[in-house]
């Protein structure tokens, strides 16, 4: 982007609805008196008292234990020096945003104009009791030891300044990965660091902590390799790392060594220096916004190497995002008393071992890439991988417990860590919820699309999850051509080709035939109709009992594929149809509603809309959720006389006369049926809080609701899921990613579960 540009959309993006990028927002009520009175004068004292006699209680009864203080001076901002402390405070209302985001914390942004050292201690060190941790920012070295240190002592928090320790759990993260790579083992590897301000310091002593050796670091700042013979009197950390070694400049530093960091400016290294370097060479040049060393210049100079920057135009990003929210997310949960080198350490390998793992299909949706995996270009895990939450906090709370610094100490890792999923993304947590389920109750699933990529990928998802043993249908050539395109392994997969004629395929084609004889089909048919459409033969299987359900629908329209699932599962062995309902779950910000039916029925009865209810309220039950159903209308409780509104009433009376142990109410409107206010003023009503499941009278009304709210309400929309099949089977939407696929092979196994 042209730089005048960037100005234009930075002035308008830090300026426009309201200034700045962060506020406070209540977390409770203040609209009556009551609340009032609760909120400030004189319900407050209550708490207050509490707290004086007991000040743990403070974390019960107020925000400080979710609260961090960003505090700066502004005296060495990233790419900029010392701007200041007023000119810094974007920098800091965007690290705010950034621990929201990626953590749920809250920030107040802290600027001192304070540059003596011992000076803002006292400052920071009073603020103890308003904060449940310190983020100390943007501070030049050498003051920034001298802080960091002295408030370590003095405060009973966790107090972390990111430019040092941040920076250095993720480029420590990269570097044992990079060394599995490249084969090296971390106590011989030679490191030249260039850059010795507080970045540079932290990152050598927490690789040294791993394992490194002291003997084979090379220290550099502007005037050469840090020696020991130095005529100039040493700071503490440059004086730690003063070497007895011959080499005196950069050239000389990086001749023969393994590893190269940079933490200093930018294009300070030429292409000969990096030819200079030991066989399978590993590059983290970090300055901002240009690396020590431009990026296309160092591939093209060796092609052995593994490298990283700062810039996000670059594979391997060593991006602080990855570390301090999630360190800072685990040290406050557990009420830690400060940040110790085990915690870090531990955010380590939790980093590094994630980037080691498959990369989920969203985060390849986010980056816009077809793949992702552990590789030279892929050494840490990208900064909007949801994971993140629930591997590196659960790290370090752990490390914490470990080492007798948490107030709180964790006591159920799993539980944790699924407590944590739910405090960025619900549907995280309710899927979760979801897939402990089906991992217990793992059921055989069928997917026709077995010559798809993605298909493919989402049976190894599922089958790695243990939510299901995937049965895939493809042609065996086009199966392998897939796999080999795509670079995937997948030995242990189940696949049936179609077109082999063996005894299971005859058994399936006799058993269509003896279903379909008298609806025109011959023993020749039967056989075309399994081999040409590989959801007749899915279908087929469910419903011989060789398979416990089925997905199908990512490459087809939806109605080819309900239409054979109809025709084969669709009715019971005498050849009464089952009635069949497609339902939606909607899991929007806060909580998560079943919508039905929104793509089967065009128009329902009441016997039908009784039936469908019910259905969606056993769904909800078997999915773990507690079941409240309203029957949805124009009309409240008879407040309109209408044809329409008659048939939803008719629904509702049948279904409690049916069901008088279900939650279930109508006929209502739509905000009537979700908004505890409104409901309040019918309070001979059944549903005592918001519905969650939500039945429409028609398809149309369905149907636009759940893309209305997908769409601008910004809900993630699982299904559609049948209902109303004895069996599990269930239609994909067209372009399913792996995902939606596994979320929804989680959503069978569940269900089965109950059936």
């Amino acid at each position: 982007m042209p730089k005048e540009q960037l100005r234009k959309d930075a002035f308008e993006y830090h300026s426009k609805p309201k200034p700045g990028k962060i506020s406070v927002q209540p977390t409770k009520p203040c609209v009556t008196q009551r609340d009032l009175a609760l909120a400030y004068t004189p319900g407050v004292a209550e708490p207050c008292l509490a707290i004086e006699k007991n000040p743990e209680l403070a974390d019960e009864f107020t925000s400080r234990a979710n609260l961090v203080g960003v505090i700066s001076n502004g005296t060495a901002v990233l790419g900029l020096g010392n701007i200041g402390p007023l000119a810094s405070k974007p920098v800091m209302e965007g690290k705010g945003v950034l621990f929201k985001r990626f953590a749920d914390i809250d920030v107040f942004d802290i600027e001192l104009a304070e540059n003596d050292p011992m000076a803002f201690v006292e400052t920071v060190a009073r603020m103890e009791p308003t904060f449940g941790g310190i983020n100390l920012e943007d501070i030049k070295a050498p003051e920034c030891f001298i802080i960091e240190e002295e408030l370590k002592k003095r405060m009973n928090i966790p107090v972390l300044h990111d430019d040092q320790h941040g920076t250095a759990v993720i480029l420590a993260a990269a570097f044992l990965n990079a060394l599995i790579l490249q084969n090296k083992k971390i106590e011989d590897v030679k490191i030249a660091c260039l850059g010795a301000g507080a970045a540079g310091f932290a990152c050598m002593r927490l690789i040294e902590q791993l394992g490194a050796t002291r003997e084979n670091i090379l220290f550099l700042d502007r005037k050469g390799v840090i020696s020991k013979d130095r005529n100039e009197d040493l700071p503490p950390h440059k004086a730690y790392y003063a070497t007895e070694r011959t080499e005196r400049t950069l050239e000389e530093a990086m001749a023969g060594a393994d590893v190269f960091v940079g933490l200093s400016q930018g294009n300070i290294v030429n292409a000969d220096m990096l030819k200079s370097m030991a066989d399978k060479p590993i590059v983290f040049a970090m300055a901002n916004p240009d690396p020590e060393i431009d990026y296309d210049l160092a591939m093209s100079a060796r092609d052995d190497l593994i490298m990283a920057t700062g810039r996000s135009d670059h594979p391997n990003q060593v991006n602080n995002v990855l570390g301090f929210p999630f360190l800072f997310r685990g040290a406050l949960d557990a009420r830690a008393t400060t940040f110790n080198e085990e915690m870090k350490v531990a955010a380590v390998h939790a980093l590094a071992e994630l980037a080691r793992q498959d990369v989920p299909d969203s985060v390849l949706k986010v980056y816009g890439v077809s793949e992702l995996r552990f590789g030279p270009k892929y050494i840490l895990p990208k900064p909007f991988d949801p994971r993140l939450i629930e591997v590196v906090p659960v790290a370090v709370a752990k490390a914490a417990t470990e080492t007798g610094v948490a107030r709180k100490p964790m006591v159920d890792a799993s539980a944790y860590a699924q407590e944590l999923a739910g405090r960025i993304d619900n549907s995280r947590l309710f899927m979760r919820i979801i897939s402990d389920k089906a991992r217990a109750h793992s059921i055989r699933l069928v997917l026709p699309e077995g010559e798809d990529e993605t298909v493919i990928r989402a049976a190894l998802e599922m089958k790695d999850q243990g939510i299901a043993d995937p049965i895939l249908i493809g042609r065996a050539d086009r199966f392998q051509a897939s796999c080999r395109s795509a670079q995937i392994d997948a030995t242990g997969l189940t696949l049936i080709d179609p077109s082999v004629d063996d005894a299971r395929f005859t058994a399936l084609a006799d058993a269509y035939y003896e279903d379909r004889k008298r609806n025109g089909v011959l023993p020749a048919d039967a056989r075309k109709a399994l081999r040409s459409d590989t959801n007749m033969l899915a279908a087929m299987l469910v419903r011989s009992g060789d398979a416990d359900g089925m997905l199908s629908g990512r490459t087809a329209h939806y109605p080819n594929v309900l239409r054979p699932i109809l025709k084969v599962l669709g009715h019971n062995e005498d050849g009464v149809r089952h009635h069949v309902y497609g339902m939606y779950l909607m899991i929007m910000e806060n909580s998560a509603y079943f919508l039905a039916d929104c793509t089967v029925n065009v128009d329902m009865n009441a016997e039908q809309l009784a039936e469908l209810g019910e259905l969606a309220a056993e769904t909800a039950i078997s999915l773990g959720c507690e079941a409240r159903v309203a029957m949805l209308s124009f009309s409240n409780f008879g407040s309109v006389e209408h044809a329409e509104t008659n048939k939803v009433a008719e629904a509702t009376r049948l279904l409690h006369e049916r069901r008088p142990d279900l939650i279930v109410d109508g006929e209502m409107q739509a905000d009537t049926a979700v908004n505890s206010a409104i409901l309040k003023d019918y309070p001979f009503s059944k549903l005592k809080e918001p519905a969650n499941i939500l039945v429409f009278p028609t398809m149309q009304a369905g149907n636009i609701s759940y893309k209305l709210l997908r769409e601008l309400g910004g809900g993630t929309a699982i299904g559609p899921i049948l209902l109303g099949l004895p069996e599990q089977a269930h239609v994909l939407q067209t372009g399913a990613s792996v995902d939606d696929i596994v979320n929804m092979a989680a959503i069978a196994a569940a269900r089965a579960a109950d059936q």
